[in-house]
């Protein structure tokens, strides 16, 4: 007998979207970020490297037909009659001109199979002209905003550099899903400086946004990046979840303060092993969501068990 979900998972979400299998592949559409070009800041966040999570078809110089064509390609052979989202990935995708990134957008839906998009975002680069057009968008094709949320705290977003605070971000969101826009968020847990009691509080304050999906990740600390840099000159304010049994314990107390319908979509981030400093559980998502469903078992725990608790 198979183990029964106890959180509001991924595949059922797009389950109840389309009536196929689908896809994101992901997309470096050569954007740049408001906190490295100046506008907000320079260096962008301090934890930041994106090629923590580019696909070798996922480089600036192909275009975007060329990174879906090669990512289709890349995962034909499993399932040969899948569709694709284009999920706008790397660095800030709606931090352009207006007509530049509805040539990109539009672009990414001539591609054969792709049936939808996916924009990961910041929650201070939504002008209201460019939601307007996604509103219109949204009409046609499946569409899903994700905006990098990942802190509540504003000491913390100052600390890494994300230049906005969080009431751009609670501002953003509500606007977004104002519009009928499906909408994602994307939160660390461990950041420096922040208390198992912070993040937990974090997960109520999450479960009040009118969020559609969330990812979380565990905090990584990879090579060549400031952070990476902070931790080896003072590691005292870090606390980095060496033991993988530690963060799911976490994540569990987490999710079960999140409100039922809220759809969880990740639970760890998997960088490359050559980038990576810490901490390195060699694991897969697949097992790692396999013994966080054991240990949920193990306790009766569920997802929106403990809304309402401290």
């Amino acid at each position: 007998m198979s183990t029964p979900i106890l959180y509001n998972d991924f595949p059922s979400f797009l389950k109840r979207h389309f009536p196929f299998k689908v896809q994101k592949i992901s997309l470096n559409a050569g954007f740049t970020c408001p906190n490295r070009d100046g506008t907000r800041g320079y260096g962008g966040c301090t934890y930041c490297n994106n090629q923590t999570f580019s696909p070798e078809y996922c480089h600036t110089e192909k275009p975007v037909t060329v990174q879906l064509e090669e990512g289709k390609a890349f995962f034909a052979h499993k399932y040969p009659k899948m569709k694709y989202l284009a999920y706008f990935q790397a660095y800030t995708n709606t931090y352009d001109e207006l007509e530049e990134l509805k040539r990109k957008y539009e672009t990414a839906l001539t591609v054969d199979g792709v049936v939808g998009l996916v924009i990961g975002t910041r929650p201070d680069c939504m002008p209201s002209t460019l939601l307007d057009y996604l509103t219109e968008l949204n009409r046609r094709t499946f569409l899903l905003i994700e905006y990098g949320i990942e802190s509540t705290l504003d000491r913390t977003l100052l600390r890494i550099n994300r230049g906005h605070t969080w009431q751009t971000t609670v501002e953003a969101i509500e606007r977004t899903s104002a519009r009928g826009i499906l909408t994602g968020g994307h939160v660390i847990l461990g950041l420096p400086g922040e208390t198992r009691a912070d993040i937990l509080s974090q997960a109520k304050e999450i479960s009040r946004l009118p969020l559609d999906t969330l990812k979380l990740h565990q905090l990584q600390l990879i090579r060549g990046t400031r952070m990476a840099h902070e931790y080896e000159t003072d590691p005292t304010d870090f606390h980095l979840f060496h033991y993988v049994d530690e963060y799911i314990d976490l994540v569990i107390d987490y999710i079960q303060r999140l409100r039922p319908n809220l759809v969880l979509e990740r639970f760890v981030s998997q960088s490359p092993r050559e980038l990576l400093i810490a901490p390195d559980w060699k694991l897969k998502n697949y097992e790692f969501n396999h013994r966080l469903q054991k240990r949920m078992k193990e306790l009766g725990a569920y997802q929106g068990k403990l809304v309402g608790n401290p």
